[in-house]
């Protein structure tokens, strides 16, 4: 679904960073204070990243809902947001949280619990 065309005050300075996908959004890697585990990624638009910045509570853009959510808000599994860091070619955030209960919607503490097979060579 694709984001709406929402005016917000995010940050010009910010905004002009950003490199966004076709439909509006930039990839969100979420990363637990403290033990440094990376929990799930997630997606924003301009609106999500200006209210995760001024009220301290992850917000992301749904895709398949088409709607904001806030994470938390009916699990309970809460991410109070500590830090926001843009990567250097501004396509990429990394939130770091401090996590309430579990991030992924499966009920586990982290999205990436399938390790793959690597052949060493």
């Amino acid at each position: 679904m694709a984001v709406p065309d929402v005016e917000t005050s995010l940050d010009p300075a910010i905004a002009a960073r950003l490199k966004r996908t076709p439909d509006g959004l930039v990839a969100a890697i979420v990363q637990e204070h403290g033990s440094g585990d990376v929990l799930m990624l997630a997606w924003m638009d301009d609106e999500a990243l200006r209210r995760t910045l001024t009220t301290g509570r992850a917000t992301y853009w749904s895709r398949s809902r088409g709607e904001y959510w806030v994470k938390g808000a009916t699990s309970g599994h809460h991410q109070h947001v500590k830090r926001v860091s843009l990567d250097c070619d501004g396509d990429a955030l990394l939130v770091t949280v401090v996590q309430t209960g579990a991030a992924c919607h499966t009920g586990t503490h982290t999205c990436f619990t399938d390790d793959l097979p690597v052949e060493e060579k």
